[in-house]
């Protein structure tokens, strides 16, 4: 029985251990951008399209459960701002018993790989799998290649530092790693390779909707679990229909041109 809390956490934030989470924490870090003043509707309309999970820091809670459709709910629990001295110094915003008040399924926490920070962040991801592991909470680690100690003209998408990102995730105990798509299903297998955690892909800045769902095609092929996908998604004109599409990739196994075809877009 040690392991059926974990187990069942997991089930409510997948589908057939696959994820399709739409995050919108971009609150903190960006404020109330398009398609998060009124988050109500948006969590309405992603998971009435298809997602398992939304993923919020604490605070927002109490707009969150009325409107999640019999989805999964993710707690974010650390953050920094675009406006702060420095981006990639992500500090704790909460605890997993704070996350569990707040009707959490699972955490998530953010780490970049190759900054400075990364020391101090690798400690709080640590603890932060210590903790949730007393509750049977799952950890996401959204594991990222980021940083002044990178080499490179694109490191943030080089299949080696995030092979590397998602592996630290899981030696510090996390249970879902997340990160950036390496650009094609051939580098991204490696990244899948790199550890046995299920491997799920960030949205990134919006940059279309057919290159957008070819980037997830390509994930799934490489042998990805899934997405996190926040901005393009939520800040799509049609967010339910762009979570449907999203959808039919991930849990119905769609190409992309299907997958437009089916969702209307």
């Amino acid at each position: 029985m040690e392991h059926a809390g974990l187990a069942a956490r997991l089930d409510r934030i997948s589908t057939d251990d696959r994820i399709l989470m739409v995050p919108m924490d971009h609150g903190i870090t960006l404020g109330a951008v398009t398609g998060l003043k009124d988050i109500e509707s948006t969590i309405d309309a992603v998971t009435s399209g298809g997602a398992d999970a939304v993923l919020t820091q604490k605070g927002i809670a109490p707009r969150v459960h009325a409107n999640l459709n019999g989805a999964g709910y993710v707690v974010h629990l650390n953050a920094s701002t675009s406006v702060g001295p420095e981006s990639n110094d992500k500090r704790p915003t909460g605890t997993v018993k704070a996350a569990i008040r707040a009707g959490a399924d699972a955490v998530s926490m953010h780490i970049n790989v190759g900054s400075d920070y990364e020391p101090e962040q690798m400690t709080f991801l640590s603890e932060l799998c210590e903790e949730a592991g007393d509750y049977g909470v799952p950890v996401l680690a959204m594991a990222y290649a980021r940083g002044a100690n990178l080499e490179g003209d694109d490191p943030e998408h080089d299949a080696e530092y995030l092979g590397h990102a998602v592996r630290l995730a899981e030696e510090c105990g996390a249970d879902v790693v997340k990160t950036a798509y390496s650009g094609d299903a051939a580098s991204f297998e490696h990244v899948c390779e790199s550890t046995r955690l299920p491997v799920i892909i960030a949205g990134g800045s919006p940059s279309g909707d057919r290159r957008t769902l070819e980037n997830v095609r390509g994930a799934m092929d490489a042998g990805g679990a899934g997405v996190s996908m926040g901005r393009t998604i939520f800040q799509h004109d049609d967010p339910e229909a762009m979570t449907a599409a999203v959808s039919a990739v991930v849990h119905d196994d769609a190409d992309a041109e299907d997958a437009l075809s089916a969702s209307g877009l």
